[in-house]
């Protein structure tokens, strides 16, 4: 970084890239999104991680830099709800031959499984979706992730163990 250049460390700095760039961010990823509630929130975690990454992000690539993670942030939040949505088609087929009661409980557990999925960790609820929708197999999530097969085993018994726990032990996952 510049030594002449103004660091983004210094609140009045942080406070004038927010006011320039804030609402015109908000607008890009509102066009993408078609959500202003999501573009908010998306322009929001992006200037907050900004902040905590002020010493390393240059004042004057700022503006590259906020776009660039708006962007980042907007895409993977639609590879998450891609993976969601997946999930739920295979878990909501529909059975018209079953008896009114037993539609019932599928229906409940249903929720209760979606409950249980979204109270994971992004990092364990990833991994299992990885596994159990793609049809990944570990070595194939770890590539994905970049992380390795015994993490990818560590998240998926952690993320087993807290379905088990949320639905029943006698759940077969």
């Amino acid at each position: 970084m510049n030594e002449k250049e103004p660091s983004i460390c210094e609140e009045h700095n942080y406070n004038q890239l927010f006011r320039e760039f804030y609402e015109p961010a908000t607008k890009y990823v509102y066009y993408k999104c078609g959500s202003l509630q999501q573009a908010e929130d998306i322009v929001q975690n992006v200037f907050i991680k900004l902040w905590k990454l002020c010493a390393t992000v240059s004042f004057s690539k700022a503006k590259s830099y906020i776009y660039t993670a708006c962007n980042n942030l907007f895409l993977n939040e639609v590879k998450h709800q891609k993976v969601v949505l997946k999930h739920l088609e295979t878990i909501s087929e529909k059975i018209d031959y079953e008896s009114p009661d037993f539609l019932v409980e599928v229906s409940e557990f249903r929720e209760k499984l979606k409950v249980a999925i979204n109270n994971l960790s992004d990092k364990e609820r990833d991994v299992f979706l990885l596994s159990r929708v793609e049809k990944k197999t570990y070595s194939d999530i770890a590539e994905i992730t970049g992380l390795t097969v015994k993490a990818i085993e560590r998240r998926m018994s952690k993320a087993l163990r807290e379905l088990r726990d949320a639905l029943g032990k006698d759940i077969k996952i």
